[in-house]
């Protein structure tokens, strides 16, 4: 691989799954936009660090745990520009529109947000607010949630496989669509895995974070495959929605006893 593609793919990660601007990448391709995939998790660094200054933050001055899991939603939805959440919330909205793709794909595409998109939304964002509200007391919290947010990242390698196919010809999700190789997959996926056995590890035990891994793999897994079935394929709203139904389970399998 050429060093040109992964400063090009570094770059598009940062610049499309933050609000870091960054110069742009002189090309973006497949081949790009395979490295950005596989690169989400160290390009979120920075909003990682950011959510675990927010958790020693609330620590040191003796936030109720709510209030601190509150926070740390809202410092990622404004770092990540709500990208995500809109993601979910269009998902949401198209795979309840209609059985015809082409219609599901226009709800997606119209960006209104209708009761399933607000459901979907409200749920798991309350999810993630409970499960950090109970991880936040614990040991080394502030370094746990930073690992997760890094960990959930991973679940963009599994949406942008090779054989998951783009639901329209344009858009995020027709560049990224089918980008990365299995063998790469693998490695971020057992990283993944990996920092989140290490999360829950710091905060307890590390079996709750590997189960809680696996709950996310199952969780991005199904969406996708449901998401091919139903609209031929995956786009940029689907990979927003991925990355924060993984994050909840992640954060879920983190906090469990």
């Amino acid at each position: 691989m050429r060093a040109s593609s992964v400063r090009d793919g570094l770059l598009l990660a940062v610049g499309t799954l933050t609000v870091l601007r960054v110069p742009p990448p002189r090309v973006v391709d497949r081949a790009v936009a395979g490295v950005a995939m596989a690169l989400a998790p160290l390009a979120v660094l920075p909003l990682a660090v950011a959510a675990g200054a927010v958790v020693l933050l609330g620590d040191v001055t003796g936030l109720p745990p709510l209030v601190v899991g509150v926070m740390v939603v809202g410092v990622l939805a404004l770092g990540t520009r709500v990208l995500h959440w809109d993601g979910l919330a269009d998902t949401a909205d198209g795979l309840t529109a209609s059985y015809d793709a082409p219609r599901s794909l226009e709800v997606m595409r119209t960006g209104d947000v209708g009761p399933a998109g607000g459901v979907a939304v409200v749920l798991v964002a309350m999810l993630q607010v409970a499960a950090l509200a109970a991880l936040v007391p614990r040991p080394h919290a502030w370094a746990s949630v930073a690992l997760l947010v890094c960990a959930s990242r991973g679940a963009l390698v599994l949406a942008c496989a090779r054989g998951v196919p783009a639901a329209r010809p344009d858009g995020l999700g027709a560049v990224h669509a089918e980008s990365v190789g299995w063998p790469a997959v693998a490695v971020v996926t057992v990283l993944s895995a990996v920092l989140a056995g290490t999360a829950a590890g710091l905060a307890g035990s590390p079996w709750p974070g590997a189960a809680g891994a696996l709950a996310s793999v199952a969780v991005v897994l199904g969406l996708v495959l449901r998401c091919v079935r139903r609209l031929g394929g995956v786009t940029g709203d689907v990979l927003g929605a991925c990355v924060e139904l993984s994050l909840a389970a992640l954060l879920v399998g983190a906090c469990a006893e």
